[in-house]
């Protein structure tokens, strides 16, 4: 089965982008997908803060992206950049931790002025990585971000079909040996 894995690099207890990587994640779900979300905001902060890749914790969350046929990277947009929670892990990652790898960059952020920071702050660190191919990647304003009473994902009808157009380019870029699982 084809292993998909969402992380998430919001420093937010009540992060939209969580949301929205909850959201992806079950609709891959859904449609037959192995796939997962990891909330780098989860892992133990000292270990991030201080490069232990070793720990446990980090060291699973490392594996999974090792594991993965595809990887989702979600982040809020805070100061024309990526979070430095994510920074911090991505720099965890062996230099070709993402070799071989399709990648999804997703953004959420307070407005269209930062529409360009997948492009020009986050996608520059996936390639670093060694990211097989890094799709197009989709940025979603804050106010088409709601919670439903249930605690899951609202989006405006705009904002779900930009991002359900965005996900399913990325399942067709998949690698060849996953398109086999699907």
């Amino acid at each position: 089965m084809t292993s998909i894995l969402a992380v998430s690099g919001s420093p937010s207890a009540h992060s939209r982008t969580a949301l929205v990587a909850d959201h992806v994640v079950d609709r891959l779900t859904m449609t037959g997908f192995d796939a997962r979300h990891l909330s780098v905001r989860a892992l133990p902060p000292e270990d991030l803060l201080y490069g232990r890749a070793d720990t446990p914790a980090v060291a699973a969350a490392v594996d999974a992206v090792a594991l993965a046929d595809g990887v989702i990277v979600a982040t809020p947009v805070y100061k024309a950049a990526y979070t430095g929670v994510l920074k911090a892990f991505l720099d965890l990652l062996p230099q070709s931790g993402l070799a071989g790898k399709t990648v999804l960059p997703l953004a959420t952020g307070g407005t269209t002025a930062h529409l360009l920071a997948i492009d020009y702050a986050l996608r520059p660190v996936l390639t670093a990585l060694g990211a097989r191919h890094v799709v197009a990647g989709c940025f979603l304003p804050d106010t088409a971000i709601g919670r439903d009473p249930d605690g899951s994902a609202q989006l405006t009808a705009e904002a779900g079909l930009r991002l359900f157009d965005v996900v399913d380019e990325f399942v067709h870029a998949l690698p060849a040996t996953a398109d086999l699982a699907r």
